[in-house]
């Protein structure tokens, strides 16, 4: 799911006024995507908790609800590896179903955690998301080799988890969280910077590209946003 060619070339040290108004619509154009799947997650999520029965139904029909996880894993295999195939419009339409299928698996936790506390999580999200995008824009550094070990690290935190399915240990999804929030910051300056590298390699679909990168940063934030939550959010009584 993550993007780019897997040159350890480093970003250019200089480029164009062009190329500068060029990258910066890039970025508008991915964040403005990233935005919308966000928004569309987050009115959903809240319309769905607020129908109680409806949440409550979720959350008790496990089959049901681990079906809606599958969609979403589809929906981003899907994009992942079918991006060059696919119609733009297509993949659009598959971000927008999949931010949807989202903010449906993510209204079960309103009946988990505080509405305001949720709240704090997402502005703490906003601004350690942020500026680690803004550090992975603007470094010179290589992140490649930090972005493989991040990858690495994302794996082994899917297999803890899996795990930790079974064995329902607080102290170990603890850990899992302090690594997941360590990790998603990574990913997150390591994907910024490959998404620059790809603009200025100049051989891409720009409304595709645009859309894979936006999944690849929302991935980043929701995750890094779930990590927070189960580390900072106030459970309800």
């Amino acid at each position: 799911m993550y993007l780019g060619n897997n040159s350890n070339s480093g970003v250019r040290a200089a480029y164009g006024t062009g190329e500068r108004e060029g990258l910066s619509d890039f970025f508008r154009g991915i964040f403005t995507w990233m935005l919308f799947g966000l928004a569309i997650t987050g009115v959903i999520a809240e319309l769905v908790s607020s129908d109680k029965p409806m949440v409550i139904f979720l959350s008790t029909h496990v089959l049901l609800f681990y079906i809606l996880i599958g969609l979403q894993l589809a929906a981003v295999l899907g994009l992942s590896f079918g991006i060059n195939k696919l119609p733009a419009v297509m993949s659009e339409t598959i971000f927008v179903l999949y931010a949807a299928l989202t903010g449906i698996t993510f209204s079960t936790i309103f009946l988990i955690y505080t509405s305001q506390s949720i709240g704090l999580v997402f502005f703490l999200t906003a601004f350690s998301f942020g500026l680690l995008a803004f550090i992975g824009y603007t470094t010179k550094k290589d992140l490649t080799s930090m972005g493989n070990f991040m990858f690495v690290g994302l794996i082994a935190i899917i297999v803890a988890m899996f795990v930790n399915f079974f064995l329902h240990s607080s102290a170990l999804m603890y850990i899992i969280s302090v690594l997941g929030v360590v990790i998603f910051l990574g990913l997150t300056a390591y994907d910024m910077q490959k998404l620059k590298q790809i603009y200025l390699s100049g051989s891409f679909d720009e409304r595709k590209e645009t859309v894979m990168g936006a999944l690849t940063l929302y991935l980043d934030f929701i995750n890094l946003f779930l990590m927070l939550l189960n580390l900072f959010g106030q459970q309800r009584d």
